[in-house]
């Protein structure tokens, strides 16, 4: 891709919705009030697996104040989506049960019914009036409950599954194994475990809906997607897509896990049963405890190299936790736990196990940080049996152009190795260690997303232009897409205004997530922004009576060329309020459906500091370097890579669902789960490099999904240069650092 100079990508503009926020007048899920509105409340299930025998609602129903009680039977039977309806990753007949349940409940915060009164006092009061009798069944509460030959099965009734709990199997396999170990001079094999993690978002989730007597439904809620939240519904609900409109609204943080639905189908039935609007918004307790963590996960690993470091060969079997009903980002773990390195034979399998807990959601790069965690621990292991520097290892072994993925695609411009030289010249690689200190280093992979995004420009009498697409903004994707516009029309981006619409006033778009948003939906903005170019072309050739050939435009305004030499240029401002004249307003319109948005790789470096008396780890130092393609506004990149390793680094050392032997979850809150907080971090350090991506006008490649795959691998092999201890399970809490320290001096 040659080299484009850019005049307003690249640059740090002021973000088109930051005054509304730091102001607080952003309007978020819970801010959304209408008049007559009513209060949703859930009633959730105390046990982690249980039959229902009965639901009586009749003392909730009398409470003064309480205008509607519903239960699973008024959602009807859970059924699959017709034929060729709906996206083919979502089981609907499973979505609608996770929703709500119908004969069996099947975590420790399931719902059974829900309330609408006119307080959100009262809607609570009548839950607890609600009489639910229930048979308590075994819990299967992780990995190897669930997998032993007398495990409760959770799901008898579904036959495509493989075994018992095991309800799929993903594979890829390429060479001879047995070949490839064979000409192996070092082999290194473990076992590694993470826990149950959630995204922790600040916002929790939050809806209102409005029904009418003709059966129309609005939705206003906090998600990653509203398309995904009207076509869900539909689907759960049984009607067409167009009596749903849905509008997102500002979103306080999802990370994956604002990508599905839970109260929406609840809100719409309590809405038509009462003839009101209703709002549902859950607490922080009900969030941890019935919205989607990502998996726990176990992994056996082994892997060979040579003596000259070279990797020879892969075996890697994983094994994560879907919650209670099948999904776990075991597939992506597979396609991304080997994928920074060449290596000619391996086999990598991974299976999909449902246990007794929340059904989980997506987790920025899903189930890649397990995978990295596994492999670039071993790494680690391989370098320091040959005593070659980590880095040097990695690059003798690193992907580039022209490589082969495990999953199949053939790499094409791709930054890791770029990343590692970086990360080997930079100052933090170099500086000295004090006492009890480690450093650690490890890459990490996405394959970035690219999908379905539709955009529309239109340009106002004045010369501005408005962009509406239907991604809600996240990460600042409001002033990437703002910027991508003014690079194509050559008008300053505070002059261009970008708006997310809602599902009737935009083409279909798929989610905020998979890295895909500046990627696939600024393609879809430039596509058109080049179209109102050629529109503005076409007015200034009919202003100048000359050939549409005979204009050019450039930085934003109309340059004559050839026979129209004789005319000045005109600046859009001078010609937006000449367009009534020429032909019209101009408005256009662009829909891309697009592959991989270019692999992302990300290499990070961590200096930890640990207390041999006590275990307590602290971060003193962290650096993460990343290939950004182009980073079309650098502070916000240098935001995502920052965001993504402090989440990882808190899921390294402290983040871990806690439940007890009957399956209740005991820390359904920030005090009690433990997130990193600004004084728990060092500033964190950033390194955008830019290789071009190649299938994007500019060069962009995803980048909010990468940073958090290398933390806990980088994390952990820190804290085994400090300590001597190769740690295999996460989180490195101090009483279990503590306790491999003591076990390693007996």
């Amino acid at each position: 891709m040659s080299e484009r100079k850019f005049k307003y990508v690249g640059t740090r503009p002021i973000r088109h919705d930051g005054f509304d926020k730091v102001t607080g007048r952003a309007h978020y899920g819970a801010d959304q009030n209408l008049a007559g509105m009513l209060h949703g409340a859930i009633v959730r299930s105390p046990h982690a697996h249980a039959r229902i025998k009965r639901i009586d609602t009749s003392k909730a129903e009398a409470l003064k104040g309480v205008k509607a009680v519903m239960t699973g039977e008024d959602l009807g039977p859970a059924k699959p989506a017709p034929p060729g309806v709906g996206p083919e990753y979502v089981d609907f007949r499973e979505l609608s049960l996770n929703v709500i349940a119908r004969d069996t409940v099947l975590y420790h915060g399931h719902a059974v019914a829900a309330v609408a009164a006119t307080t959100l006092e009262i809607a609570r009061a009548a839950c607890k009036l609600v009489e639910v009798e229930y048979e308590v069944l075994p819990a299967v509460m992780n990995l190897d409950a669930a997998l032993a030959a007398d495990a409760p099965v959770l799901h008898p009734d579904i036959d495509d599954k493989l075994e018992g709990n095991v309800m799929a199997r993903t594979l890829f396999e390429r060479g001879d194994l047995d070949e490839g170990f064979a000409n192996a001079d070092v082999i290194v094999e473990r076992e590694f475990e993470t826990p149950m993690v959630h995204q922790g978002y600040i916002e929790p989730h939050a809806c209102t809906v409005r029904t009418t007597a003709e059966g129309k439904i609005e939705i206003w809620c906090s998600t990653q997607g509203p398309f995904s939240v009207q076509e869900f519904t539909a689907i759960l609900l049984g009607i067409d897509l167009d009596r749903i409109k849905v509008t997102p609204s500002e979103i306080g943080g999802g990370f994956g896990g604002k990508t599905t639905i839970y109260l929406e189908p609840l809100a719409v039935i309590l809405s038509r049963k009462s003839g009101r609007p209703i709002k549902m918004v859950m607490n922080r307790e009900e969030v941890f405890r019935a919205s989607g963590p990502t998996s726990g996960s176990k992994i056996k690993a082994r892997l060979g190299a040579r003596r000259d470091g070279t990797l020879v060969a892969a075996d890697i079997h994983m094994w994560m936790e879907a919650g209670a009903f099948r999904g776990s980002p075991v597939g992506p773990a597979c396609m991304c736990a080997i994928a920074p390195y060449k290596v000619p034979h391996f086999q990598i399998e991974g299976f999909d196990v449902v246990v007794n807990k929340p059904k989980v959601a997506a987790y920025r790069a899903p189930g890649a940080p397990m995978g990295a965690f596994a492999v670039e621990s071993l790494v680690d292991e391989i370098a320091r049996e040959l005593s070659m520097d980590p880095i040097e290892l990695r690059l003798l072994n690193a992907v580039e152009e022209g490589d082969i993925a495990p999953y199949g695609p053939r790499y094409q411009a791709v930054g890791l190795k770029q990343t590692l030289e970086a990360a080997r010249e930079h100052p933090h690689y170099k500086a000295p260690l004090e006492e009890n200190q480690g450093r650690g280093v490890a890459c990490g992979f996405w394959f970035n997303a690219g999908m379905q995004s539709s955009a529309t420009v239109n340009v106002l009498q004045d010369g501005s232009a408005i962009v509406r697409t239907g991604n809600p903004d996240i990460g600042g994707s409001r002033a990437a897409l703002a910027m991508q516009c003014a690079e194509e029309i050559g008008i300053p981006v505070e002059r261009v205004r970008p708006l997310v619409g809602d599902t009737d006033s935009v083409g279909y778009t798929d989610g905020t997530g998979g890295s895909r948003v500046t990627f696939a939906t600024g393609t879809a903005v430039i596509e058109a922004s080049r179209q109102v170019v050629e529109e503005l072309r076409k007015r200034a050739a009919t202003i100048w009576g000359v050939p549409v050939e005979d204009v050019k435009w450039e930085d934003g305004s109309a340059i004559p060329l050839n026979g129209a030499s004789d005319n000045k240029p005109m600046t859009l401002d001078e010609l937006a309020p000449q367009f009534g004249a020429t032909g019209g307003p101009i408005v256009e319109s662009a829909s891309v459906s697009l592959p991989s948005g270019a692999p992302g790789f990300v290499t990070h470096l961590c200096d930890i500091e640990v207390d041999p008396e006590t275990g307590r780890s602290q971060v003193v130092r962290y650096t993460t370097i990343q290939d950004a393609g182009k980073a079309v506004h650098p502070s916000y990149v240098e935001g995502q890579m920052q965001g993504g390793a402090a989440q990882g680094i808190g899921w390294a050392l402290n983040e871990e669902y806690i439940w007890d032997a009957e399956g209740v979850v005991e820390n359904p809150g920030f005090l009690d789960y433990r997130m990193p907080v600004a004084s728990d971090l060092p500033m964190i350090d950033t390194v955008i490099i830019e290789v071009p991506n190649p299938t994007h006008p500019y060069g962009v490649r995803g980048v909010g999904e990468p940073p958090i795959v290398p933390p806990l691998a980088t994390v952990a092999n820190a804290v085994r240069s400090a300590t001597g201890v190769r740690f295999g399970t996460l989180p490195l809490s101090p009483p279990r650092v503590l306790a491999g320290i003591l076990d390693a001096d007996r």
